[in-house]
């Protein structure tokens, strides 16, 4: 694996843990009887994580297909990016 490859691994970690936290803290303030307002603007903030960590996966699967790594077709590519959109 290269080093960008680890570098991209990290990042989407680093995201989908911070997405973790914030889902932690969604539970929490709905167990606490939060206002509907901050729960669901927490809630956004989890899903914009989420996809921010799907969109860099297949980001970096774009960058080996090109270069001829990737065991992903242009199409499976394409699918996976709308399935995201």
């Amino acid at each position: 694996m290269s080093t960008e490859e680890d570098e991209s691994r990290a990042a989407v970690l680093n995201r989908l843990r911070r997405a973790h936290g914030q889902l932690a803290g969604v539970i929490a303030m709905i167990e606490d009887g939060r206002e509907c307002r901050d729960v669901v603007t927490q809630l956004a903030a989890v899903s914009r994580a989420i996809d921010r960590a799907g969109f860099k996966i297949v980001a970096s699967n774009m960058r080996q297909c090109l270069s001829g790594e990737s065991a992903l077709t242009e199409d499976e590519l394409e699918r996976l990016f709308l399935t995201l959109a």
